[in-house]
C-alpha cells in the first residue's frame, strides 16, 4: 500500500507502532474466504482504504502486524468485508469501488486517468484519446497510458529496446539525411541517415508494436464470467471490457448486462487474459 506524505505531527514516524486493539473486534467474524474488505474511519464516509484477497482473514491480518502503514490503521475505526466467489470477483470489485469510493489510502488507482494510447497514422504513431474514440472496438491500438506523456515515454522505450529512430517515430526533428546522436551511438540502426530502409524500419516498429497491442472486445454484446466456490457461486457481467456487477442467477445476470458499458482499462488489465485464453468459463446472457 502507498502511503501519502504525513502532513500532522501526531502520524509521525518516531512514534512507536502499537498493535490496533481496536480493529480485533472486526476480525471476529472474517473468513478466509475471497473477497474485498473495507478500512473505514471513525468520522465521515469516505473509506480509508480497500483491498482484496483470496483469503480475507490472512490478509487482514498481515496488516495488523505492518508497522509501515501504522498511521491508517491507527485512523480506522472498523474494517468491513464484502465475499466474492473468487480472486476474479475480487480483483474487479475492488477497482470498482475504488472508482466509485475514491478511498484516501488507495492514491494510484484512484486516480482520474486520461486514457490514451498509440495508433498508426501514415506510417507514424500518433496518441489517441478515449474521449474520441471506444478503444474496446477500435482496431489497432497500442499500449494503455493514463496520459499523453506516458505515452511518448513508452514510444520511446519500445525505441530503445527495438533500435527505432526518434526522429523516424516523431519524438524529435532532425534535418532529411542526418544521423541521429542515437545512431552514432549505435542505438539506432540508421534509417535517418540512409543505413537502414524505411520499409525496414517502417517492419520493425510494427514488429515492436504488436507486444503492446489492445485486444478489442471480443463478443456481441455481454457476457457472464461464471465464478464458484464451495459455498458460493457468482455470474461476474462483462462488456466492452467494462465490469457491471456480479449476480447468483443467470436472470439478473442479464438485468445488468442492460447497463450501458464503456472501455475500462482497470476490467481490461484484469480480464483480458483470463478470456483470451479461456481461464475463465464465460456463459452467454
Amino acid at each position: 500500500m502507498h502511503m501519502p506524505a504525513r502532513r500532522r505531527p501526531e502520524f509521525d514516524e518516531a512514534r512507536i507502532y502499537e498493535y490496533p486493539e481496536h480493529l480485533r473486534a472486526s476480525l471476529l467474524d472474517m473468513p478466509a474466504k475471497p473477497g474485498v474488505y473495507i478500512f473505514h474511519a471513525a468520522e465521515g464516509t469516505l473509506p480509508l482504504y480497500i483491498g482484496k484477497s483470496v483469503n480475507l482473514r490472512s490478509r487482514l491480518l498481515s496488516h495488523m502486524r505492518n508497522a509501515d502503514e501504522a498511521r491508517m490503521l491507527r485512523q480506522a475505526a472498523r474494517i468491513s468485508y464484502i465475499r466474492t466467489a473468487g480472486e476474479i470477483g475480487a480483483l474487479l470489485l475492488e477497482a470498482q469501488l475504488i472508482k466509485q469510493l475514491q478511498p484516501l489510502y488507495n492514491q494510484k488507482l484512484r486516480r482520474n486517468r486520461q486514457l490514451c494510447a498509440l495508433r498508426l497514422s501514415e506510417g507514424k504513431p500518433e496518441v489517441v484519446y478515449s474521449r474520441d474514440m471506444d478503444f474496446a472496438v477500435e482496431p489497432d491500438l497500442y499500449g494503455l497510458f493514463g496520459s499523453r506523456t506516458s505515452a511518448l515515454q513508452g514510444l520511446r522505450d519500445l525505441a530503445d529496446m527495438h533500435q527505432l529512430c526518434y526522429a523516424a517515430l516523431g519524438l524529435e526533428k532532425l534535418p532529411k539525411g542526418r544521423a541521429c546522436f542515437r545512431a552514432m551511438l549505435n542505438q539506432c540502426n540508421g534509417v535517418c541517415c540512409g543505413r537502414e530502409s524505411e520499409a525496414d524500419h517502417a517492419q520493425r516498429l510494427v514488429s515492436a508494436l504488436e507486444t503492446l497491442r489492445v485486444a478489442t472486445w471480443p463478443y456481441p454484446g455481454a457476457i457472464g464470467l461464471e465464478e464458484t466456490c464451495e459455498d458460493m457461486q457468482q455470474i461476474h457481467v462483462v462488456r466492452n471490457w467494462c465490469y457491471l456487477g456480479s449476480a447468483d442467477t443467470r436472470q439478473a445476470a442479464r438485468k445488468l448486462a442492460k447497463v450501458a458499458a464503456g472501455f475500462d482499462a482497470d476490467g481490461y488489465k484484469i480480464l483480458c487474459r483470463p478470456i483470451l485464453t479461456g481461464q475463465a468459463r464465460v456463459i452467454a446472457l
